[in-house]
């Protein structure tokens, strides 16, 4: 992805695309609404929802180049755009709600950002769903009380994973979710037997598909030691497991997909190394100076630190000028886990398959952190983006160090324990300051706690505890410190200062 924010640019963009297919394509006038007590309100244009919508309504991917000119690209489409911060009691401070139209219809879709890019539709014109993005959507919409004889012969005639009869106040349509759209015969079928008004494809905007029937093998820390009693697996073995069945494919393509993610992030840094301009941001070429002070051995010597912390800032770097990133678990936390993992593997001589392993590795431990938890910033802080990628990055130091998988889990445990609390508070309502410092400390936490776990420290409490315990205190951190910039550095004298001369730039 590119921008700032993943929760703000991609999930929006996700949002944006699932919006453009409910109109077929055909957009002429959106009104965006937020809601004044969210995060969206006053963080939507600095941290890139305008971006990831617009990119999004002109059905662009969330690492399209064309994003860095999003604005001049809307208007030449000829959409007219208009926002609006006005209460409607959302639910979730991260929402989205849009009203749409072109010449023939008027259409509206309300959505949240879940954290990470994830999102979920939760209305469609009034009648409410859940759309997470991971099925092809047909939507049914019905002129007179028919809905189910409709399901019925649907129930008869397509293979579908749900076919669910949604209705609202003043709508009713019925919802398939599939593998696949159906197909034109059965459409004429429907149109022909039935009195409907209108049928909408929306494409899934998720990599891997949910199916009907999906298992995993566990999906808490706990049930993955109980599965590995009798096999003795590393955590990067476990979680070629969990993927394996969660995308139905084989481990040999887990470890394959996993390792292009790998290079992705490899890229981003060399590319961070070599330097980064970007008008609308504080930071400038930083990763340069500590690099030459290395060199210059001006540093104190941190050993294998300090190419984390010179990783880490390259990666951020490449974040805040809107290159391409892996949101790893975040964009906002992108720096850690790969600045970590890939630092601490290139200074020990490491081969890339180690890397691999890593990220697989600290990925099993972001699956139970997204499971249980969160990764917005919005929902539970700081903890939720940079202290995830601290448990995580955790885990990968010590799949590096050949620990074992009771090792890796341990070593996560004690760095999300270090870091209950954090809040989010962004400087001129940008993602790089404390950002930046927070994503530092996040891989430091980690390297601490990776060595901790290969000594054998005892963590105290189970990885399972801590993951509950982080999103009760997440939830209890005041909104104002949940990336709202209304707290914290976000309304200090220097901040608004920052932001006044960035917005007037």
């Amino acid at each position: 992805m590119r921008g700032p924010s993943s929760s703000h640019c991609a999930a929006s963009l996700r949002i944006g695309r699932m919006a453009r297919d409910l109109m077929e394509g055909d957009l002429k006038e959106i009104l965006i609404k937020f809601d004044p007590r969210g995060s969206l309100a006053t963080t939507h244009h600095s941290q890139g929802s305008d971006m990831g919508l617009i990119g999004g309504f002109l059905g662009w991917e969330a690492y399209d180049e064309r994003l860095k000119h999003y604005e001049k690209a809307v208007q030449d489409a000829g959409i007219k755009i208009t926002i609006e911060v006005k209460d409607y009691n959302a639910r979730h401070p991260s929402t989205y709600k849009l009203t749409l139209k072109n010449n023939k219809e008027t259409r509206e879709l309300t959505a949240i950002s879940t954290g990470g890019g994830m999102i979920e539709v939760v209305e469609i014109d009034g009648v409410n769903v859940s759309m997470a993005g991971d099925y092809y959507e047909t939507l049914v919409y019905t002129k007179e009380k028919n809905e189910e004889d409709i399901r019925n012969y649907l129930y008869k005639n397509v293979t579908a994973d749900h076919i669910i009869v949604c209705k609202g106040t003043d709508t009713t349509f019925i919802e398939i979710k599939a593998q696949q759209f159906l197909n034109k015969e059965i459409l004429y079928q429907l149109r022909s037997r039935f009195k409907i008004s209108d049928i909408k494809e929306l494409n899934p905007v998720l990599p891997i598909l949910s199916r009907k029937g999906l298992e995993v093998p566990f999906i808490t820390c706990e049930e993955m030691l109980t599965y590995n009693k009798d096999k003795n697996l590393d955590l990067w073995e476990l979680a070629a497991h969990y993927e394996s069945a969660r995308g139905n494919i084989s481990t040999d393509d887990v470890f394959k997909k996993m390792t292009h993610i790998v290079r992705i992030m490899k890229k981003s840094i060399l590319i961070g190394l070599e330097g980064t301009e970007y008008k609308d941001r504080i930071l400038g070429y930083q990763s340069g100076c500590f690099k030459t002070q290395m060199g210059n051995n001006r540093l104190l010597d941190a050993g294998i630190l300090n190419r984390m912390i010179l990783y880490t800032t390259a990666m951020m770097e490449i974040k805040s000028s809107l290159g391409v990133i892996a949101a790893a678990p975040t964009a906002g936390a992108c720096g850690a886990l790969p600045g970590a993992c890939i630092g601490a593997a290139d200074s020990m001589g490491l081969p890339e398959d180690e890397i691999t392993k890593g990220m697989l590795a600290a990925g099993m431990i972001g699956i139970f952190i997204s499971a249980h938890a969160t990764f917005s910033a919005e929902v539970g802080g700081c903890q939720a983006e940079c202290g995830a990628a601290s448990g995580m990055a955790a885990a990968a130091l010590v799949a590096l160090g050949k620990g074992n998988t009771n090792q890796a889990v341990g070593a996560a445990s004690m760095a999300l324990q270090n870091i209950f609390g954090m809040v989010c508070d962004p400087v001129a309502n940008r993602v790089e300051v404390p950002c930046l410092g927070k994503n530092v400390m996040a891989a430091t936490n980690a390297l601490s706690c990776a060595n901790m776990a290969l000594a054998d420290f005892d963590a105290v409490l189970l990885l399972d505890e801590v993951i509950d315990a982080m999103d009760k205190v997440g939830k209890s951190i005041p909104f104002e410190l949940r990336c709202t910039a209304l707290g914290g550095l976000s309304v200090t004298k220097t901040s608004k200062k920052i932001e006044e001369r960035l917005t007037n730039s």
